[in-house]
């Protein structure tokens, strides 16, 4: 006699969970959605170029020289018994006289605070925004991506997918938003191409810092 073949012959596979995240942390599941940022990549001891601050450090330098030159122009007119300049004296005199809860006082003070503040700002901030730092391939040479030039390379990108009429990309440091209109083929569908593509045009920028990708797509809007 053969043996009965029940449920105890029968072995249980196991189900594996499929993966819908891409290497950008986006799930092309949906048509319309904001990925979570990269933390794979590194910056690679790349930092952000900075700024010369070339006019504000112009501005000040000359602002100091000329103060500077007038204040020992009177202290040697002084020293050679002469009478000190009216704007010196008035000066001294103000200082002398007005209250410290003055309002000229006040707002003088308030003024040279706020020129501090911004000086040590330009300091301390790098500046160059636009500019977006790229991978250092030799240890002498640094390079830098501007914003713009990204974003028309990603809008090229997207326009090769089919049933794409228009796209707008807008790059920030670390997030590229991209909107795209498709006037046909399933949004769905358009969106996952859109996320094969923009991928791979953001790995071919070379940039030290991937953005991440927020993709929109969307139906042309009626014409009234």
């Amino acid at each position: 006699m053969s043996e009965p073949q029940g449920s105890e012959s029968t072995r249980q596979l196991p189900v594996v969970e499929k993966d819908t995240e891409s290497e950008l942390g986006q799930s092309t599941s949906a048509a319309d959605y904001t990925p979570l940022p990269t933390l794979d990549d590194a910056e690679d001891g790349n930092g952000r170029f900075w700024s010369a601050r070339r006019i504000p450090a112009g501005v000040l330098a000359l602002l100091v020289l000329a103060a500077a030159g007038l204040l020992l122009y009177d202290v040697v007119a002084v020293r050679a018994d002469r009478p000190a300049m009216h704007w010196r004296r008035s000066l001294a005199r103000e200082l002398a006289e007005r209250p410290l809860d003055d309002i000229w006082v006040l707002v003088g003070a308030g003024v040279a605070t706020a020129l501090g503040l911004w000086l040590l700002v330009l300091a301390a901030t790098p500046g160059l925004r636009d500019v977006l730092t790229m991978r250092r391939a030799h240890p002498d040479v640094r390079a830098g991506l501007h914003r713009n030039a990204a974003a028309m390379v990603l809008r090229d990108r997207a326009m090769e997918v089919s049933g794409v009429q228009s796209v707008r990309v807008r790059m920030r440091r670390r997030k590229a938003d991209v909107r795209a209109v498709s006037h046909f083929r399933e949004l769905d569908d358009v969106r996952a191409d859109l996320d094969a593509t923009l991928a791979d045009g953001v790995r071919g920028l070379g940039l030290s810092r991937r953005p991440a990708l927020s993709v929109h797509v969307a139906r042309p809007g009626r014409k009234g």
